[in-house]
């Protein structure tokens, strides 16, 4: 899969059938959406393109608005996302940088200049609620007399259901904000996964062996950053690290906004996947985790975000964090349902 920063690119294909949408999280809608396309691609002869947007239109225009609660919650992140369009299969992605000359183009301009003249468009793609152009002034109808005017071809693919709920990134985000990561899998057709390099932290989980005994080299995190300010999950979760050794690693993670404290912390004031391995592999050694890219699938949410007022508690909390997480993948290998319960409070937790 190629992928393209703009549709002025070299390489781009000169012809091509293609499909528009942000495709926050991949879910299965969208796959059912790719897999027509490429369908519909081969029939024709065609390489298959899906054009999305980075940031997303509505994080843009929440910026631009100065209202932040405008922007969705984000499912994924770009890496993820382009990693689950390959699985798709797709020929080409274009990234659209949605800026405010994108906003402006009206819904002609945007077929002139974008669809025709960047990419090439002989078949055009799009859901039953698609909406294009300035003011979102373009739809299905439009598009598709434009298309009949022009020589380009276009077709509509209706809402795609799982037990008659339809799939959509909304649906998604709402059941990550719940907890409900059974739900979510369901929606995605995989488990919910965040990717990335390892990149270092204040390494304070090292030092906290010594007021949690039994616990070897204390809470050693592999730290991800999730390049949004608003992910759609938070909180603590049971998780399976891919990437480290041959089988994956069961581990505890704390997905969330790291509280500034430290001055001298690296990552203050991101947003941050870090994932304790219950069982850290002799042979990576202390330092063999960065760098490296890994994949966290998160299983089983635990509980909220929770704030300690010391370190001991804290030290005592993410302990605790341990034990439960043990006991869910306890609970999984003996076929047992029952897991730990999730707790309802939600504030901001002092994190490794």
């Amino acid at each position: 899969m190629k992928i393209f920063l703009g549709y002025r690119q070299t390489g781009l294909a000169p012809a091509c059938a293609l499909t528009i949408g942000n495709f926050d999280g991949v879910h299965r809608g969208h796959q059912a959406m790719l897999g027509l396309l490429r369908a519909e691609a081969a029939q024709r002869g065609l390489p298959s393109c899906a054009v999305t947007f980075e940031p997303h239109p509505r994080d843009y225009f929440a910026k631009v608005l100065g209202k932040p609660e405008l922007a969705p919650a984000r499912v994924g992140t770009l890496r993820d996302k382009l990693a689950q369009l390959r699985v798709c299969g797709l020929d080409q992605v274009v990234i659209l940088p949605f800026n405010h000359a994108l906003a402006s183009l009206s819904p002609q301009a945007f077929i002139d200049e974008v669809l025709l003249g960047g990419l090439g468009a002989r078949y055009v793609l799009v859901g039953d609620d698609f909406r294009f152009g300035a003011q979102r002034a373009g739809d299905y109808e439009l598009l598709d007399r434009i298309g009949q005017a022009q020589g380009f071809e276009v077709a509509r693919m209706n809402s795609y259901e799982v037990h008659g709920v339809r799939v959509s990134s909304t649906e998604v985000r709402a059941a990550l904000a719940a907890g409900d990561m059974a739900g979510a899998e369901r929606l995605l057709g995989r488990p919910y996964t965040i990717s990335g390099h390892v990149v270092h932290g204040r390494k304070l989980g090292r030092s906290l062996a010594e007021s949690a005994p039994g616990l070897g080299d204390g809470f050693r995190t592999l730290n991800l950053r999730f390049d949004h300010w608003k992910p759609a999950a938070s909180g603590i979760f049971a998780v399976l690290v891919h990437g480290l050794t041959d089988q994956p690693l069961p581990g505890v993670a704390n997905l969330g906004i790291r509280p500034s404290l430290d001055p001298n912390d690296v990552n203050g004031g991101r947003v941050l996947l870090e994932t304790h391995c219950l069982d850290w592999p002799p042979h990576l050694g202390g330092d063999g985790g960065y760098g490296k890219i890994i994949r966290v699938e998160l299983l089983h949410k635990l509980h909220d975000e929770l704030k300690y007022d010391s370190l001991d508690a804290l030290t005592q909390g993410i302990a605790q964090d341990c034990l439960d997480a043990r006991a869910f993948f306890a609970a999984q290998r003996s076929g047992n349902d029952v897991a730990p319960a999730q707790t309802q409070r939600q504030t901001t937790r002092d994190r490794i």
